[in-house]
């Protein structure tokens, strides 16, 4: 039998997880679990949440059993995927620096995603230097369980470059020990899911999202205020499909796509409402999410599992963590007191 392929993913806990999770990765990450040919390690990054948002450690904090519940609400198995909190891994942290001595500062000044990230946060000329040093924490977590696979979006592909940078630096250096990784990017056209606006990708920040937590009132208020055509004024009146949010979310929604191809072509010609159409894709996303909603609300009942289970995670993954530091430390010749 083949060795299952070692997967790294994870998320920042810095709130609930929405739709664009959903879609971008949770799926993909629950499939890749059952099909048995994968051991999924599934990090909850609050290390990497605070190097934004270190003023505010209780938002970070309170999300941690947020995220938590969203896995297990999706499906997520502790029983099949190593479910661990990052800073309960202080091989992590040793790594990191290690790894930091290989990169210099103008290469990661260099990197497209981190320099995107900067501007969007507005951080101008005022850094933290966490942030900026984030990517060789990355490769940190990934090199630490030897992952052959991370399923990330397009725009991470710089981030796994710089990993692959530094695998390739140590291994040069001081033996081959790290594995390098290759990204799993999503279907193109299916790795962002956009905002309620349409303005944008989904986004916490932004608010134009949907939580897999919403309960019924909410999804049902943001699904009807969801942007449509502004020109589709009257029912009578054609529409425009495109840049349309609720017939983009029934592309990726509905499984019934033959109707979704008679309702697009009803509302080019004119004769379909928005309310309806509304309506009818609260229903489809009712069908997807009520069963997840469910699950959640069953788990938020008992927080204290929830915590045990991310420390189960976290021992396991401590075990896996620390074999990789040692084989790190004996191939710099740092492991001065291995056989005391």
């Amino acid at each position: 039998m083949a060795a299952k392929k070692i997967v790294l993913t994870g998320d920042r806990p810095t709130g609930k997880l929405h739709l664009g999770h959903y879609v971008g990765s949770l799926k993909q990450r629950v499939k890749m679990q059952n099909s048995g040919d994968y051991e999924p390690f599934i990090m909850i990054a609050d290390q990497q949440a605070l190097t934004d948002n270190a003023r505010d450690p209780e938002k970070v904090r309170n999300s941690l059993l947020q995220v938590a519940l969203d896995y297990l609400a999706v499906g997520l198995d502790p029983a099949k995927s190593t479910i661990y909190v990052q800073s309960q891994i202080p091989a992590l942290s040793e790594l990191n620096m290690y790894y930091l001595n290989l990169v210099t500062v103008s290469r990661l000044e260099r990197n497209p995603t981190v320099k995107s990230e900067i501007q969007q946060k507005n951080f101008n000329h005022s850094i933290p230097t966490g942030f900026l040093t984030y990517p060789v924490s990355q490769a940190a977590d990934i090199t630490a369980f030897k992952a052959e696979l991370v399923p990330v979006g397009d725009d991470q592909e710089p981030m796994l470059e710089q990993t692959r940078e530094i695998v390739r630096s140590f291994n040069a250096i001081y033996g081959p020990v790290l594995v390098e990784p290759q990204g799993i990017f999503p279907p193109k056209g299916q790795g962002r899911i956009p905002g309620l606006d349409g303005n944008a990708k989904m986004s916490k920040s932004l608010g134009n999202a949907i939580y897999l937590a919403d309960d019924e009132a909410e999804l049902k208020r943001k699904v009807m205020s969801m942007y449509t055509d502004p020109h589709h004024i009257h029912i009578e009146d054609p529409g425009q499909v495109e840049g349309n949010m609720v017939f983009t979310y029934l592309d990726i929604f509905d499984p019934d796509q033959a109707k979704v191809a008679e309702l697009k072509e009803q509302y080019r010609h004119g004769g379909l409402g928005d309310v309806k159409i509304k309506r009818y894709l609260l229903e489809v996303l009712h069908n997807e999410l009520d069963p997840i909603r469910a699950r959640r609300e069953e788990f938020a009942k008992d927080p204290a599992a929830v915590y045990a289970m991310l420390k189960a995670g976290s021992d396991h993954a401590n075990e896996i963590a620390n074999q990789t530091l040692a084989e790190v430390k004996d191939a710099m010749g740092i492991n001065y007191f291995k056989n005391l």
